[in-house]
């Protein structure tokens, strides 16, 4: 499950990130939306009544708003021509203390309820049904439960588990003790080991606040609206969460959780009627209306600014290790129930910080006071946060002065008027643009509006809100800097909180946290010791029991389709470069991909790959400055970008295919303009502003560090194939460990003259039309048009050269390497060389892989270990173990190899091999967004023929292949096996000399 630290907002209008598409790909009402048109205001269905129907053709859907009668309960329904339906129920949550009460009850309703009582049906449900999506959402004032599913016989199961889950939870006290927190013996059959705090929610919050950032983020909520629910960390504050007790999360519970105070979402083209007879019947008709007194007040506005100050943990990876504060302004602004002043608050937002042109853009980021900008939160009111990390200690004043002087200049100058058209382009695309999980867009994007009884019909009317924002500034040409007077000039509300690094700081977590457990132990009696001691030993007993899970819902194999659905492509060329043409239905989108070969680039450039491609689009190209090419990018397309791409060959490991892929999109309208900015980025990108680069060197190199602490699992991963295969070791290179290091050490250079010159270097051997090939996916009318203009671009006139590489001389061998780091959790994977996709083996390991995940690794890594998560997959000729935010090394790592030993044992049943079964087909058949058509085809070489035979392998996967498989590639003395750890500290390791410690 997910902890938020604030509500997220889905479309993208500034800040926020929306992607509508029309995934039937008609242009026309659709059946779906054409039913949802016959209901009528008044009209009463399975103990609902309608309360309006409104036509949304913006979003291509048609929104029925409704009421349940006897509860009060309200309800959205989104028909739109989708077959991957959502539901969601959120409810809103409002905790009084740091506990984490919502967070842990989160956790804890998804562990059994009355009609489905087996321990962790939620998880068991992962196996059982072809799910798209599936989780649990903390936010700071709501709690929301989302699943999505192509298959309208799994949306009923899934359905029945959520509503029971959700309203007649068990929420037994051994699952809040595993869910949240216990005080434990360290061994659980040794009452003479020390007790310790366990807890899966209690070891997830101390992962969190080991980011620097979301400390900060929670800091700066917290302060700047102290009087309610938001002055209080509603995921938990780890030395706080055990101060909740058993009791106080039942009670809070029954008082939050009833259908009174719950808000139901469904979205797609199942019929409305048969989601309100299930949801009246198995859970509404059994409540009678409260009142919840929930609702969230507004706070009380200052009559002067404040200024607080906070600590946080050093940075090892910090760009420059003198430059870790960090200064943020933040302002109360408006409540976000009014769509409109939110709509205009967003684009203000965005106008005023994002990109090259944005006047803080310009103010902050490229006088090289700071890295990068820090974070901005969102509640019941509105509010924005501008300023900077990685600054120095000394530049606090004279970034208060440089963010007070800006909006001084805003108010005088306004904004440009192309730059505005730019940001309403944006939306433009936003809304054409096609995503698979539109669904689970539109619900995260009303939630906050609606969880404070906002309209959410009204928040959907995106082109209204357009329309309205064109008028007033036509009405009044100072409108949006009449705006910034007012919520920022004139406004008293503003908090000014700065953060630094002290040494001590996890010192004294450390010691905060042992005084809180002397504490604890010293108010316990010898019986209560006794206790729970005993209560250990029933967890555990509990824990390791094969559970019963024949009382909940399931999918069979024989609901899986046998065949993939063809995708059908084109070859062709276009000024002798091989072009993949897919036609699609992409609402007015033409979508542009070119791979680009690194084969004959020297090894010595292979590290500023990545550095070259988060830049090459962002120094200015032809007769464009940076800024000039920024403004045309977003005039013109929906982005354009280039990434390393690595790619294994699908029939042999030491074959794979390295390059970097050019990636862009853009309304139809615009296609000549988009190429024509590729030729200049080709032909004469700019390397001479040794002032910009650096700008962007410090702002990746931040990101970088930044990115550790949530994604360790995946730096862990990606260290641990180091050494198994050539595609693992150029995926270290790019984009592990590795590559932070390196830009933490091209971020520390005085000059970078070096680095300027090295990047035309490699321009000459990537951005070389020898080695190439294009792919695009628009519309069948739009194609021959699309083929035409790459022809002329004079980029892409030479012919296709084979690709692939075999790295011949790479030899497989044994690394376990440890990086320490400033966190109080761990991170940690095993990974182990299998072969490829085509090999007849692959399918059965990818089975045993969500098999060991579900039926072993869970419970050994997550219930006992008390990690927030772990687990095994395949891919890419890897099989990899992992965990997540985890309190243990040594007991996980024996913990993959006890997996290992459970799978030769065969002590698993068929329904577990057909539940592992579903889970992979899951994966394997989520939908596709028209514009990714094709792409796996042309990025990996992976025919639909070859899917379709790796599809019927996975059919035929027997309980004897998987032991096969298990002892032939995963038993001692037969695997070539990496390690990687990221974590704190650790004596064990250390001492341990087959460890490289880094």
């Amino acid at each position: 499950m997910q902890q938020l630290m604030q509500a997220s907002n889905g479309l993208s209008l500034g800040k926020f990130s929306f992607q509508g598409h029309n995934p039937s790909w008609r242009f026309r009402s659709t059946p779906a939306t054409e039913r949802a048109l016959q209901y009528q205001a008044g009209q009463k269905i399975h103990g609902f009544t309608v309360k309006e129907v409104v036509d949304v053709p913006d979003l291509f859907l048609t929104a029925v708003k409704l009421t349940h009668d006897n509860t009060g309960a309200q309800y959205l329904h989104a028909a739109r021509d989708d077959k991957n339906n959502l539901f969601s129920v959120q409810l809103r949550t409002t905790p009084m203390d740091n506990t984490g009460v919502p967070h842990i009850l989160e956790h804890t309703v998804l562990c059994g309820s009355e009609k489905y009582p087996c321990r962790d049906p939620f998880f068991k449900m992962l196996n059982r049904s072809l799910s798209t999506f599936m989780n649990a959402f903390t936010a700071s004032d709501f709690t929301m439960y989302p699943f999505s599913t192509q298959n309208g016989k799994d949306f009923q199961n899934l359905l029945s588990v959520y509503l029971d889950a959700v309203f007649f939870p068990c929420l037994g006290e051994l699952d809040f003790r595993q869910e949240g927190w216990r005080l434990e013996n360290e061994n659980p059959t040794d009452p003479s080991s020390p007790l310790v705090f366990k807890g899966v929610v209690f070891n997830e919050m101390k992962g969190a606040f080991s980011d620097n950032e979301q400390v900060y983020a929670q800091h700066l909520q917290n302060k700047l609206y102290p009087d309610h629910t938001y002055g209080v960390v509603s995921g938990g504050e780890p030395l706080a969460i055990p101060d909740l007790s058993w009791e106080q999360l039942k009670h809070f519970h029954a008082t939050h959780y009833h259908p009174s105070n719950a808000r139901f979402f469904t979205y797609g083209d199942l019929p409305l009627e048969q989601h309100l007879k299930q949801i009246h019947e198995e859970a509404l008709s059994k409540f009678e209306r409260t009142e919840p007194d929930t609702a969230v007040p507004n706070q009380v506005h200052w009559d002067r600014p404040r200024e607080d100050h906070v600590t946080c943990s050093p940075d090892v990876m910090a760009p420059d290790a003198a430059k870790q504060n960090t200064l943020c302004m933040s302002y109360l602004l408006g409540d976000i129930t009014d769509t409109f002043e939110g709509f205009t608050l967003s684009l203000m937002s965005s106008l005023m910080i994002s990109g090259p042109n944005a006047p803080f853009y310009k103010a902050l980021i490229e006088p090289k006071i700071g890295t990068d900008f820090s974070s901005v939160v969102g509640t019941k009111e509105a509010s924005f946060s501008i300023g900077l990390q990685g600054m120095a200690e000394e530049d606090t004043e004279k970034v208060k002065q440089i963010i007070i002087q800006t909006f001084d200049e805003i108010i005088a100058n306004g904004f440009e008027e192309e730059r505005i058209e730019a940001l309403l382009h944006k939306i433009e695309i936003q809304m054409k643009h096609q995503s698979t999980s539109f669904g689970l867009s539109l619900a995260s994007y009303i939630a906050s509006c609606w969880n404070h009884d906002g309209d959410p019909v009204h928040l959907l009317k995106i082109c209204d809100s357009v329309t309205q924002f064109r008028q007033a500034l036509k009405d009044n040409p100072r409108f949006l800097q009449e705006k910034v007077v007012h919520y920022f000039k004139d406004n008293t509300h503003r908090l000014t909180l700065s953060m630094s690094p002290d040494e001590a700081y996890l010192e004294k977590q450390v010691k905060a946290e042992e005084e809180k457990l002397q504490k604890k132990i010293q108010a316990l009696s010898e019986s209560d010791k006794k206790d729970i001691y005993e209560k250990g030993l029933e967890l555990l007993s509990i824990q390791s029991q094969t559970q019963d899970a024949s009382c909940l819902p399931a999918l069979n194999v024989s609901d899986i389709e046998p065949t993939i659905a063809v995708t059908h492509v084109e070859m062709g060329t276009a000024g002798g470069v091989p072009v993949q043409y897919c036609e699609q239905p992409t609402n007015g989108m033409v979508y542009f991909r070119a791979m680009c070969s690194l084969n004959s680039l020297p090894e010595d450039l292979k590290l500023y790959v990545p550095l070259f491609c988060s830049v090459i689009t962002k120094m200015g190209c032809g007769g464009l400055d940076y800024r000039q090419q920024d403004q045309q990018m977003e005039l013109k397309t929906g982005g354009m970008s280039i990434s390393t791409s690595v790619n294994p060959d699908y029939s042999n490991m030491d074959m794979y295919e390295q390059g970097v892929l050019l990636s862009s999109s853009c309304l139809e309208r615009n296609l000549p303009d988009m190429f024509h900015l590729w030729s200049d980025i080709f032909n004469s990108p700019h390397f001479d502003d040794e002032e910009r680069l650096r700008v962007l060197v410090m702002m990746s190199a931040q990101e970088l560090a930044n990115g550790i602490s949530n994604s360790g699992h995946m730096y862990a991963m990606t260290r641990a194939a180091r050494n198994l295969t050539p595609t693992g070791e150029l995926q270290e290179t790019f984009g592990g460990m590795e590559q932070v290091k390196f830009m933490k050490r091209v971020a520390e250079m005085p000059d970078l003259t070096q680095v300027l010159r090295t990047l035309p270097r490699i321009k000459r051997h990537i951005l070389n039309p020898l080695n190439m090939r294009c792919a695009v996916n628009a519309t069948p009318q739009k194609m021959s048009n699309a083929a035409g203009h790459i022809i002329p671009c004079d980029i892409l006139i030479r012919a296709h050269r084979n690709l692939v590489k075999r790295s011949p001389n790479f030899k497989p061998c044994q690394m376990k390497t440890f990086f320490t780091m400033p966190f109080p959790i761990n991170f940690v994977s095993e990974c182990i060389r299998t072969v490829p996709f085509t090999h007849e083996d692959c399918a059965s390991l990818n089975i045993l892989a969500r098999m060991m995940t579900s039926k072993y690794l869970h419970g050994e890594i997550r219930e006992k270990g008390g990690a927030y998560g772990g687990g095994a997959r395949m891919g890419g000729g890897l099989f990899t173990f992992y965990s997540y935010r985890d309190p243990n090394t040594v007991q996980t790592l024996s913990a993959f190899r006890k997996g290992v030993d459970w799978a030769i044992s065969g002590q698993f049943t068929q329904q577990d091999i057909n539940e592992a079964k579903l889970s992979v087909f899951s994966a394997v058949d989520s939908p596709v967004a028209p514009s990714d058509k094709g792409m796996g085809r042309f990025l990996s070489g992976i025919t639909d023929e070859l899917k379709q035979a790796h599809r019927e392998r996975l059919f035929a996967v027997t309980d004897k292949n998987i032991v096969d498989v298990a002892g032939r590639y995963l038993g001692i003395g037969q695997r070539t096996c990496g390690v990687a750890i990221l974590g704190p500290e650790n004596d064990i390791i250390k001492k341990d000399p087959s460890w490289v410690v880094k």
